[in-house]
């Protein structure tokens, strides 16, 4: 009988010391460096008190804010629940802290706070914990609080630029892209040149053109002879703008545009005259008049070439003995885009084509004119199954970005090897996507833009997933809802 009573007693001694120290607590103010595991080590405390007793939701801190401590002679609260330990996992070579993530169906914040991480490095022996104590778990603000957090924090007024994105002004300012969208009440991370955003805090050292003061804005009266211009196959804002001697924000404000995004014969507000094009120059007969040149009469010698993986019309046009401009007339073609399947005109014979695309029979039809979508969708199922490799881009193994590079590459679009945050800022946004576009999400590994992957309808997207390899997942799974930024499209 004494066994057990000095037992139950010593469980609920050593739990009331864990759970000391919350009942009142002195403040702390943030300083640069600081970090919760640090402030919580000075101060004796863990984590996970100072985020509870803090009504904290992340790890992220901001100078000069504000945090409570909990006293070391509080009076003790008894609590008589005891808590299961919590799961660990030994890390592997190859493992990435979003990998174990995901196995564990935890979230990386979770990881981190656990295991007092100031950051995703992670090395193999390493012991980690993947779940909490049973029972740990504390209850966040009230969403109606939620603003009370941000109105404490002194923020400024900063005007978007020219290449600004969301992840860009969240890095400079120490923040994250939720943080921002949160302060700001966005509900997509769009943003244009010259609206203003709050943002909490200073801008990074080294980042002065941001913590600027912004310009004056400057009325500019609209002229009188405001016009409307029907858009074209073809136009962009930029090429308007040019067109008509304007602004890009004068053009964007005159017609209320939040985004670069127009559309075939949307009508938009002008104003001024289209610049007059250049008359090319004219032609008088020399005085000594030379044998004029033949006309050329490309389609009497010309030759049918099937494009083929990895072909240009740099290669193309020399192995026929021409310059790509002479290839690009020859076929009708406004840009250096091709892709497999696709039939060109060539002079002569003197590219070597296989006899099975010389006659192309009726029993193999030709993809038609500008069916790349098909051809990107198709080129990823058929990579299906191949393993995740990091910073890979051949079929012996991708990383998100490098099977980015590898589809589009072998539809024809020439583009870098970037990464997902490259291709993203190369690409244009698009509110109602089709199979081909571009699926991006942010704050998974690292802050900001960090994955890609190709949507291929039915709320369904095709990437290089870090444990599956090449595979089809969907987008009403809570990870990828939670992640999400945008759909996007190749210009």
């Amino acid at each position: 009988m004494k066994r057990t009573i000095v037992r139950a007693f010593s469980t609920a001694a050593v739990l009331s010391a864990v759970y000391a120290g919350t009942a009142h607590a002195s403040t702390y103010t943030v300083k640069k460096g600081d970090n919760l595991s640090h402030i919580a080590s000075k101060n004796h405390t863990s984590v996970k008190t100072l985020m509870a007793l803090n009504g904290l939701k992340s790890d992220s801190l901001q100078i000069n804010q504000k945090l409570k401590l909990p006293e070391t002679k509080a009076k003790t609260t008894t609590v008589t629940k005891t808590s299961s330990p919590a799961k660990t996992y030994t890390v592997k070579s190859g493992d990435a802290l979003i990998k174990i993530a995901n196995k564990y169906n935890v979230s990386i914040g979770d990881l981190k706070l656990w295991n007092g991480l100031d950051s995703t490095l992670i090395y193999p022996g390493q012991v980690l914990k993947v779940s909490g104590p049973s029972g740990s778990t504390f209850t966040p603000e009230s969403v109606n609080n939620k603003q009370s957090t941000i109105s404490k924090l002194t923020t400024t007024t900063y005007v978007v630029k020219n290449g600004d994105s969301l992840s860009k002004i969240a890095v400079k300012y120490k923040t994250t892209v939720a943080e921002l969208k949160k302060l700001n009440q966005l509900k997509s991370d769009r943003i244009y040149v010259g609206q203003k955003l709050q943002v909490a805090g200073k801008a990074a050292p080294g980042n002065s053109a941001l913590a600027e003061t912004p310009p004056k804005q400057t009325t500019t009266t609209p002229a009188k002879n405001v016009s409307s211009y029907t858009v074209k196959s073809g136009d962009t804002l930029g090429k308007i703008v040019k067109e008509f001697g304007l602004s890009l924000a004068d053009l964007k404000a005159l017609n209320g545009l939040k985004s670069d995004l127009i559309y075939v014969g949307q009508n938009l507000k002008v104003t001024g005259k289209p610049a007059e094009a250049a008359k090319p120059p004219a032609t008088q007969p020399p005085k000594n008049p030379v044998q004029p040149a033949k006309p050329q009469t490309p389609q009497t010698n010309a030759t049918d070439y099937i494009v083929k993986s990895g072909d240009t019309l740099g290669g193309i046009a020399s192995k026929a003995g021409m310059t790509v401009a002479e290839l690009k007339t020859l076929n009708n073609m406004t840009s250096d885009r091709i892709y497999v399947g696709q039939k060109l005109k060539i002079k002569g014979t003197s590219v070597s084509v296989p006899e099975s695309t010389q006659t192309p029979t009726q029993t193999q039809p030709q993809p038609s004119g500008g069916d790349v979508s098909a051809q990107i969708v198709s080129t990823a199922k058929s990579l299906m199954g191949i393993p995740y490799v990091w910073a890979g881009s051949t079929p012996s193994g991708f990383d998100c970005s490098g099977f980015i590079y590898y589809v589009a590459k072998q539809a024809g679009i020439e583009i870098g090897r970037l990464t997902a945050e490259g291709y993203y800022n190369r690409s244009y946004y698009v509110d109602k996507p089709k199979s081909g576009d571009l699926v991006f999400f942010e704050n998974t590994y690292k802050s900001g833009i960090s994955h890609v992957g190709i949507y291929i309808g039915n709320n369904q997207f095709i990437h290089a997933d870090p444990d599956r390899g090449v595979a089809i997942s969907s987008l009403s799974i809570s990870y990828f809802k939670e992640h999400f930024a945008s759909f996007k499209r190749f210009y």
